[in-house]
C-alpha cells in the first residue's frame, strides 16, 4: 500500500522539473495523478513515464493564469475521477531583473503565473477536496519567498505572497472545518531548467556561476557549490517533501512551510 494510495492528485506544471518529480513520486505512492501544463509535449512525457512504471495518470493542457480553464479542469476531474484529495500548485516562472529596469509586463506575467495561478487553484480546487472528504494542498514557494535577493525582487515578491497566502488559506479551511490542510514548500538550489532561464546576476548572497563560453546550461555541480551541503538538490528531493505533506504522516501540519534547501537558509 502506497502512502497516498487511492488518492486523486492534481499537479500543475507537471511537464518538467519539480512538477514532474512530484507527479512521479505521488503516482509511485499509489495516487492517480492529473498532470497539467502548457507544455504539452513535456506533460505527455510525464504521463508516459508514470504509466510505463505501472502508475495511473492523465494529462490536461492547463494555463494556470486562466480562471475559466481552472474551473474546467476541476470540473473534468470531478466528472472523471469523482473527487480530488491532493493539489500541488507548482507551475511557476522566474524572471530576473532589478526593480528599476524590470518591465511592468514581466512583473505582471510573473505574478499572474506564480500568484494568480495559486489563487485560482485554491479557489476552485479546495471546494472539491472538501466535498471529497478532505485532503492536502501543497503550494510551491521558494527560499526566495523567505529572504530577499538582489536582481530577483519581483520573483521574491511572488513567492513571498505564496507563503503568506498559504497561511491565511490554511486558517480559513480550519475555521470552516473543511478537513483540508494547506502548506508551502520552499526549495533551495534544485537542478532544474529554471536556473538556465535566469540571467547570471545571482540571488543576492547566492551567486550563480558564470557559464563557460559555448555552454548552454549551468553545470549542476558548480551550481550546487552555493549550497552549504555543496551540491544541488534534485526534483526528487522536493518530491519527497511533497509526498510527506500529501500523506497522513503530516496530518497535524497546516499553515506552515517546509524548507528543503541544503542548509541555504541556515547560512
Amino acid at each position: 500500500m502506497g502512502r497516498v494510495n487511492g488518492k486523486i492528485a492534481l499537479v500543475t506544471g507537471a511537464g518538467s522539473g519539480i512538477g514532474r518529480g512530484a507527479a512521479l513520486a505521488l503516482a509511485a505512492e499509489g495516487a492517480t495523478v492529473v498532470a497539467t501544463d502548457v507544455d504539452v509535449a513535456g506533460n505527455d512525457e510525464t504521463v508516459a513515464l508514470i504509466t510505463k512504471a505501472g502508475g495511473k495518470a492523465v494529462g490536461m493542457v492547463h494555463d494556470v493564469t486562466s480562471e475559466t480553464r481552472w474551473a474546467e479542469v476541476v470540473a473534468e476531474i470531478k466528472a472523471s475521477q469523482k473527487g480530488l484529495h491532493i493539489l500541488v500548485n507548482n507551475a511557476g516562472i522566474g524572471i530576473a531583473a532589478d526593480i528599476f529596469t524590470m518591465e511592468f509586463k514581466d512583473w505582471q506575467r510573473q505574478m499572474s503565473i506564480n500568484v494568480d495561478g495559486v489563487f485560482f487553484g485554491v479557489k476552485h480546487g479546495i471546494p472539491l477536496m472538501a466535498a471529497s472528504g478532505g485532503g492536502s494542498v501543497i503550494n510551491i514557494s521558494s527560499v526566495a519567498g523567505l529572504k530577499g535577493a538582489a536582481g530577483l525582487s519581483g520573483y521574491c515578491a511572488s513567492k513571498g505572497a505564496v507563503r503568506l497566502f498559504t497561511k491565511a488559506v490554511a486558517m480559513e479551511c480550519a475555521q470552516a472545518n473543511m478537513n483540508v490542510r494547506v502548506n508551502s514548500v520552499h526549495p533551495g538550489i534544485i537542478d532544474t531548467a529554471i536556473w538556465n532561464k535566469i540571467p547570471q546576476n545571482g540571488m543576492g548572497s547566492l551567486k550563480l556561476p558564470t557559464m563557460q563560453d559555448g555552454a548552454n546550461a549551468i553545470d549542476a555541480n558548480v551550481l550546487g557549490a552555493g549550497s552549504p551541503l555543496g551540491y544541488a538538490g534534485l526534483p526528487s528531493d522536493i518530491a519527497a517533501g511533497i509526498v510527506f505533506l500529501a500523506s497522513e504522516e503530516s496530518r497535524y501540519m497546516t499553515g506552515t512551510e517546509l524548507v528543503i534547501d541544503g542548509g541555504l537558509m541556515a547560512s
